[in-house]
C-alpha cells in the first residue's frame, strides 16, 4: 500500500519537480485479426482496437484528475503488423496502417505503435512487404509509429535489413521532410512490453490485452541531487536509487488503477528518465560535469542508469520495458545546447549508448547523408546492443535541404534538433556485402 508520507512526497514531486506519467499504453493482440482478405483483416483490426481501447483516454483523464498526476500521453501498441498482414492477399500494407490510424483517432490516443517487423535472423514475405510500405505509411498517416528489429544477441545482426533500413530512412525523409523519421525506430534486442513510442509493439509473448505505464521524472532526480553537493559518488547513486523508488511507486499506483478500471491485466511499469521540462543532461551536470559530452559523461550516465533500475525494481515487481535513461537529442534542452556548442558529437553519443537505455535517439543529420552512412550508423549501434546483450536503437533524421549549423523543428513532443555532423568516410562497400554478422560467443548459454 502507498502510505500518507508517500502521498505527500508525490504531491511535492508533481507540483515542484515536474513528475509526470509519460504514458499509459494499452497493448492489444491482433493475432485473431488475420484473414486472407486484406479488407476484412483491416476491418477486424479497427473494430478490435475501438472495442478494447474505447475507454482508455477517458480512464486516463479520470485518474489524472482524481489523483492530480499529469498523464502526458495515452497510447496503443499492437502485435507487429507483418505477422498479421502476412496471411492476407495485400501487396502493400498501407491499408493496415490506415486502419490503425483511423482506430487510434477514433479512441483519441496520441500514438499507436506496432507497424513493425522482427527480421533479426531473416525476412519473411510479409516482413519485406511491411518494410517496403514504411515510407508511404509514415507519409500518409498521422499517429502510426513503426519499428524494425534487425538484430539480437542470440541471432546476430541481419545486415541485409540494416542495408535496407538506410534506404527506407532516406525515402521516408524525402516523403515527409524528415518528420516521418521521428516515428521510425530500428532496434537490436527489441523488448515486447515497451510502452514508449516510437518503438512500442505488443509482443507475441504478451497477453490478449494489458496496460503498461511509462513514468518519467528527471526533475525529481535533479532536485534530489542538490542535497549531494560534494558527496562521494556512491552517495549520489544511493540518492538516485531512492528517488527512482518513489517515482516508480507513482507509476505502480496509476497502472493498478488503470488496470482495475479498464478490466485489463497490469503489465509493467517502465521507469525511463526521459526529458520533460527537466533535462537528463542537467542531471549529469548536477553530478559534476560542466557539460554533457565532457570526459566522464559515459561513467556518470552508467551510474545514473544502474541506480534508476535498482530503485525501480525495489518499488515494483512488475518493472519492465526499457527502464533506464533516454538521451534523445531533440527532446532535451541540455543535449541540444551541448550539440550546438560542439561539445556533444554523434561519436560521444554512441559511447553513451553503451550504458543507457535505447540508443542514438532523435538525432538530426545533414539532408545529403547517404543511405550507406545511415546503415553504417545503424550497424554500429546494433553491434553495441548485440555484444552487450541490451536494447539499442537508432532514430535518426536526415534533414532534407539542411546542413550542419542549421536546425529542424518538429514541434510538440519531438522538439527541435541542431543538425549534427556525420563522419564522411563511406562504409558503402561493407554495407553492400549484406549477409549476417554472427552472434557473439557469449550468446551460447544453453
Amino acid at each position: 500500500m502507498i502510505n500518507q508520507h508517500e502521498i505527500l512526497q508525490t504531491i511535492e514531486m508533481i507540483d515542484q519537480q515536474h513528475l509526470d506519467v509519460r504514458t499509459i499504453t494499452m497493448g492489444i493482440s491482433l493475432r485473431d485479426c488475420c484473414h486472407s482478405d486484406a479488407n476484412t483483416s483491416c476491418t477486424k483490426i479497427y473494430d478490435k482496437i475501438c472495442r478494447l481501447a474505447g475507454n482508455l483516454v477517458k480512464t486516463g483523464e479520470q485518474i489524472s484528475s482524481e489523483f492530480g498526476i499529469p498523464i502526458v500521453n495515452k497510447r496503443i501498441s499492437v502485435t507487429p503488423i507483418s505477422m498479421i498482414a502476412e496471411s492476407s492477399d495485400a501487396e502493400s500494407y498501407v491499408p493496415f496502417a490506415k486502419a490503425m490510424d483511423k482506430a487510434a483517432k477514433e479512441v483519441g490516443v496520441d500514438y499507436i505503435g506496432g507497424f513493425s517487423a522482427l527480421v533479426h535472423k531473416g525476412y519473411t514475405v510479409g516482413d519485406r512487404k511491411l518494410i517496403n510500405s514504411i515510407p508511404e505509411v509514415l507519409a500518409s498517416t498521422d499517429v502510426v509509429c513503426s519499428s524494425v528489429n534487425v538484430g539480437t544477441t542470440r541471432a546476430g545482426i541481419n545486415m541485409d535489413a540494416v542495408r535496407d533500413m538506410g534506404l527506407i530512412i532516406r525515402r521516408t525523409a524525402e516523403l515527409t521532410n524528415g518528420f516521418g523519421c521521428g516515428k521510425l525506430v530500428i532496434f537490436c534486442n527489441a523488448v515486447e512490453d515497451n510502452p514508449f513510442m516510437a518503438g512500442a509493439f505488443h509482443g507475441v509473448g504478451e497477453p490478449e490485452c494489458e496496460i503498461n505505464v511509462g513514468v518519467s521524472g528527471p526533475g525529481v532526480v535533479y532536485e534530489a541531487l542538490k542535497s549531494c553537493k560534494g558527496q562521494p559518488l556512491d552517495v549520489v547513486a544511493e540518492t538516485i536509487k531512492r528517488t527512482a523508488f518513489r517515482i516508480t511507486r507513482v507509476g505502480q499506483l496509476v497502472a493498478q488503477e488503470a488496470s482495475s478500471r479498464l478490466g485489463v491485466p497490469f503489465g509493467i511499469v517502465d521507469l525511463s528518465l526521459a526529458p520533460t521540462p527537466a533535462s537528463v543532461a542537467d542531471i549529469l551536470q548536477q553530478i559534476g560535469l560542466t557539460s554533457v559530452g565532457a570526459p566522464g559523461t559515459t561513467a556518470a550516465l552508467a551510474m545514473l542508469n544502474d541506480a534508476v533500475k535498482k530503485g525501480g525494481v525495489m518499488a515494483s515487481s512488475n518493472v519492465g520495458g526499457l527502464s533506464g535513461a533516454f538521451i534523445p537529442v531533440s527532446e532535451d534542452a541540455g543535449m541540444i545546447a551541448a550539440a550546438k556548442a560542439g561539445k556533444l558529437s554523434i561519436e560521444k553519443l554512441e559511447a553513451m549508448t553503451c550504458v543507457c537505455s535505447v540508443g542514438l535517439d532523435m538525432i538530426a543529420v545533414p539532408g545529403d547523408t547517404s543511405a550507406e552512412t545511415l546503415s553504417g550508423i545503424i550497424a554500429d549501434e546494433a553491434a553495441i546492443g548485440m555484444v552487450n546483450n541490451k536494447t539499442t536503437a537508432v532514430r535518426i533524421i536526415p534533414a532534407i535541404g539542411k546542413t550542419v549549423g542549421d536546425a529542424i523543428d518538429f514541434g510538440g513532443l519531438f522538439g527541435s534538433a541542431p543538425i549534427m555532423p556525420v563522419n564522411t568516410c563511406s562504409p558503402a562497400e561493407m554495407i553492400a556485402r549484406g549477409g549476417r554478422i554472427p552472434a557473439p560467443l557469449h550468446s551460447l548459454k544453453n
